[in-house]
């Protein structure tokens, strides 16, 4: 039987936006739903999409089609994940609430979203899926720059769960342009990215742009630490953390501590960052909405808890970001004072 995808974005921000636009650009229906006020951007400027390679095009408003009610979205049967976290339990529910238990078992859902849970608690209430029910991963950032603009910063292939239906979406996701591979071992490539995404609170207390952050060696120490300290509650905890693409968790503590002119040499080859390129977090964090801590830096101070570990930097971290969340703590740190906070030569 031939598959013929019809894709909903659900929480379509920065990074479903931009995927939802290569769809669009290729053919494939596409409903993307969101918040009111990127609809009415939208329809105003339609969507500009670009990235660190130079690459760009353009889609005009009439061929975007942009909903704030997920009841839109009955007629789609692939559903692309991109809501924050927490509200993932809440998106199965409405996903629920839209087919018929018999209508479920013939839709495909993939998370593309930060953390570890979230195709787990899908699965909590959407148990109909199976194995349509599809962890991703997203390894680049992108940029909300206003008027429709979103930017792409740096680089990295999606990952999605290799099976039957992982596969289709693959081959969606290629045909569309976009960097894709299929994964085995999903559960290893989340912790995995887990442990680099540690750099988002970084990059938000940092407050400058990632390449800016990573240009300097006290702040790359910091993230070396907060990766080593991961590594070790997940090994304590019997995790492996596996790599996706360039993306080798045990090599990156030693590749961010080298001196500066073998950190650019080697790192160039491995990551590309343009200068545009900040974290989600730090993004959260300027316009004054809740942060992901504890779906990232907060995993691995709950799995220390769990085991006995004390896990001094990532809880300091964890308490910073939280601190600068409620307006009672800084919300910028230059690496030498970060560096002395956490206790790191």
């Amino acid at each position: 039987m031939s598959f013929s995808p019809k894709f909903a974005i659900l929480g379509s921000g920065s990074i479903g936006t931009y995927i939802g636009a290569y769809l669009v650009k290729a053919g494939y229906p596409v409903v993307f739903v969101g918040r009111e006020r990127l609809k009415q951007e939208i329809q105003l400027f339609g969507l500009g999409i670009s990235d660190y390679r130079g690459n760009s095009f353009t889609l005009a408003p009439s061929q975007v089609r942009y909903v704030t009610d997920i009841k839109e979205a009955k007629d789609s049967n692939v559903f692309l994940i991109t809501v924050k976290s927490k509200d993932t339990v809440d998106i199965g529910k409405s996903i629920r609430s839209l087919f018929s238990p018999e209508e479920l078992s013939k839709i495909i859902v993939v998370s593309f979203q930060n953390g570890v849970r979230n195709s787990k608690e899908l699965a909590s209430v959407l148990p109909e899926l199976n194995d349509r029910n599809l962890p991703g991963m997203v390894p680049f950032n992108v940029v909300a720059k206003g008027k429709g603009q979103f930017h792409q910063g740096t680089s990295g292939e999606l990952v999605v769960q290799s099976n039957e239906f992982g596969n289709k979406i693959h081959s969606c996701l290629r045909k569309s342009g976009l960097p894709s591979i299929v994964h085995k071992n999903m559960e290893g490539v989340l912790w995995g990215k887990l442990l680099f995404n540690l750099n988002n609170s970084l990059n938000a207390l940092a407050g400058i742009p990632l390449r800016e952050e990573l240009s300097q060696r006290t702040y790359r120490k910091i993230l070396a630490s907060m990766i080593l300290e991961g590594l070790e509650i997940l090994k304590l905890s019997g995790i492996q953390p596996a790599s996706a693409g360039k993306m080798i968790p045990w090599l990156a503590p030693i590749i961010l501590k080298l001196p500066d002119i073998l950190f650019f040499r080697v790192a160039s080859s491995m990551v590309k960052i343009d200068p545009e390129a900040r974290s989600s977090m730090w993004e959260d964090l300027h316009h004054g909405r809740k942060t992901e801590i504890s779906y990232l830096n907060g995993e691995i101070v709950n799995l220390a808890d769990k085991i006995g570990h004390k896990a001094p930097i990532n809880r300091k971290i964890a308490s910073l970001i939280a601190e600068a969340e409620s307006g009672s703590g800084k919300s910028q740190y230059d690496a030498e004072t970060l560096s002395n906070l956490l206790g790191i030569v």
